[in-house]
């Protein structure tokens, strides 16, 4: 039976990359056959406005915001999904991060 798998794209400020290696190494995320700790980053330039009753880590109500960021990207096993994004927001400092969760046909994980 195959392992389904997903990869999450984490929008992260560069300054929390490691805390947020952390998080996903303890809940196995980025396991792939015989290694661990995989993941990919690249730097992103990100935008948002803040709506009213938002509390930002960063820009201010209502004006556009834009900020260099890094994307953040890891396989994930379905099973462990939940657990995974509870480890995420554990230490992410946005109100609301951004995670994108894409189901996988194929990893070349030998399937």
């Amino acid at each position: 039976m195959p392992e389904y798998c997903c990869k999450l794209e984490i929008f992260i400020p560069e300054s929390h990359l490691e805390p947020l290696r952390a998080a996903l190494v303890s809940a196995d995320a980025g396991h792939i056959g015989g290694y661990d700790s995989c993941l990919s980053y690249s730097p992103v330039t990100s935008c948002w406005r803040p709506l009213p009753g938002a509390s930002p880590y960063l820009g201010r109500t209502g004006e556009l915001c834009t900020a260099p960021e890094l994307k953040v990207e890891v396989t994930c096993r379905v099973r462990d999904l939940e657990r995974t994004i509870a480890a995420i927001k554990a230490v992410h400092p946005y109100e609301e991060p951004v995670i994108n969760a894409i189901p996988l046909l194929a990893t070349g994980l030998g399937e």
